[in-house]
């Protein structure tokens, strides 16, 4: 029987702008032209599950009765995603504002807009679904309400704790996969000297860290993964790690042990940086796997410093 995987969570429209660098406080830049791209993180993540092709994706989200929700709407139906659409009146679509340096980093502020009105009592029925993934640029309650139903039914929930902020403990009890990265895990356990003693005061079975350009790292139960980040000729890091999430819960969800998932996921959010936008850039799952059919395995020397570099 095929997954079925709910996304619950934010869409934005991305108004980007490329600079030389990122602006300091103060600091004016000139940039180039201003394009617009749908985003989000709820709504990349779950792009990136549909167009890995592992399974029936759906997603829940609010936006506005504007201008800015039509192309986030036809950038998920066009990936196949099914809709539970909130629409909220008299409320602004969720936008965020970008600029791209020419190293590839970004900057980013966002306007939650109708996101912050996904309720509670919007939840749809989560009977027949294999995962729940989630994000926090919801309200905390509906994410916890999401987690807690869904736990209740037997359904894997996954989070990404993104952005960084500190949780309750009864949401921490209720994930049974925990993605972040560095500044996100510091910001749920300040305490710990290296990634792993961070790791080992987490509740869930499965956490996973991602570290940017050095790859990321995972603990299910006792046992640790390590996947080396793929090299790339970067142009855009904007949702990468929105790209990773979902595409780790795609292979997850297809029956993929962690390792594979890793592998498959780390090689997904790649290669959206090789691409301007968000959504525009994650790749569909036939061009990703031949990509990774050619892709070299990871080194011994690679795996060690990454192991050196989370502490385990």
């Amino acid at each position: 029987m095929q997954a079925m995987i709910l996304v619950a969570g934010s869409a934005n429209l991305d108004f980007v702008v490329r600079a030389s660098h990122i602006p300091q406080p103060g600091e004016t830049v000139l940039g180039d032209d201003l394009r617009t791209y749908p985003g989000g993180k709820g709504a990349n993540q779950a792009v990136a599950c549909a167009r890995a092709g592992a399974a029936d994706v759906a997603m829940l989200l609010a936006l506005g009765d504007d201008a800015y929700a039509a192309p986030l709407e036809k950038s998920l139906r066009d990936a196949g995603v099914r809709l539970h659409l909130v629409r909220v009146p008299a409320v602004a679509t969720g936008t965020a504002f970008i600029c791209v340096s020419d190293d590839a980093e970004n900057a980013i502020t966002v306007a939650p807009g109708a996101n912050a009105h996904l309720l509670p009592q919007h939840i749809p029925d989560l009977h027949g679904l294999s995962h729940v993934l989630l994000q926090l640029e919801i309200p905390l309650d509906t994410v916890i309400a999401l987690a807690q139903r869904a736990r209740a039914l037997g359904v894997c929930v996954v989070l990404n704790a993104a952005p960084a902020r500190a949780l309750p403990a009864e949401l921490l009890a209720l994930v049974d996969i925990l993605i972040v990265n560095q500044g996100e895990l510091a910001a749920l356990v300040p305490h710990g000297d290296t990634i792993a003693q961070r790791v080992a005061l987490l509740p869930s079975e499965r956490v996973v860290v991602t570290l940017g350009s050095q790859g990321c790292c995972a603990r299910h139960g006792d046992t640790w993964h390590f996947q080396p980040a793929f090299a790339v000729s970067a142009v855009d890091s904007t949702g990468a790690g929105d790209t990773f999430c979902g595409s780790l819960v795609a292979a997850l969800a297809h029956g993929q042990p962690l390792a594979a998932a890793l592998r498959y996921a780390s090689a997904a959010g790649a290669l959206a940086c090789t691409q301007a936008g968000a959504q525009a850039a994650i790749p569909a799952a036939d061009a990703l796997r031949r990509w990774l059919a050619q892709a070299p395995a990871a080194s011994a020397q690679s795996v060690a410093a990454l192991r050196l570099a989370c502490g385990a």
